[in-house]
């Protein structure tokens, strides 16, 4: 992995538009997600704003729309207002799973998640359920951070290792809805939805 992330820094630096131009530290922070993301996840999150208005369209057609309405900026795909970063810390979460060929709107009680750095990483971890993505926030530019981890289920202990189980691998998108709440997008997950939304809010 670390091969291919010097070997774009080098091309990075060799040319822009044409000229001889180094690249920002910003723009070389926000590569190292597409050397560490699969091939899969890459085009998940290509297509991540079709696989929101696509589970919308499902949900809304089996009757949803109200509870849809309900949630405001939560759902709308275009909601995300200009990116401060999630500070470290305890937080609330959220899971909605809209669309999908069986339940297409499903909206599940808050759980508690954790924001905090190791390894000079952001990471995101949640605590409880049944369902828990755990993996790393990288930087992309100035609007966001991508998401790369894996599915832990039931009692497991221990999460797998993002890139061993592509059935457990998860890719998102961490943008922002107001002061103090982010969402998490998590387009074609491989169970039963279309796109995974998690409301993130301070812990009480």
């Amino acid at each position: 992995m670390m091969i291919g992330f010097l070997a774009f820094a080098v091309a990075c630096s060799a040319a822009q538009d044409g000229e001889n131009q180094p690249c920002t530290n910003a723009a070389l922070a926000g590569s190292e997600w597409r050397v560490q993301a699969t091939e899969d996840d890459r085009d998940r999150l290509r297509r991540w704003r079709s696989a929101f208005v696509e589970g919308l369209t499902q949900a809304r057609a089996e009757g949803h729309g109200a509870a849809i309405a309900a949630e405001g900026a939560l759902l709308d795909p275009d909601a995300a207002i200009p990116f401060v970063d999630i500070p470290p810390g305890d937080y609330r979460c959220r899971t909605l799973k809209v669309g999908g060929a069986y339940l297409s709107y499903v909206a599940y009680p808050y759980f508690n998640c954790r924001i905090h750095k190791a390894d000079g990483k952001m990471h995101f971890t949640t605590l409880d359920g049944s369902q828990r993505p755990i993996g790393i926030l990288y930087p992309d530019g100035d609007t966001r951070r991508i998401f790369l981890g894996t599915l832990q289920l039931g009692d497991e202990q221990r999460s797998f290792r993002y890139g061993d189980d592509r059935e457990r691998d998860m890719a998102g998108i961490l943008d922002r809805l107001d002061e103090r709440r982010w969402r998490l997008l998590l387009p074609y997950p491989r169970f039963e939805s279309t796109i995974d939304v998690i409301e993130i809010v301070p812990g009480e």
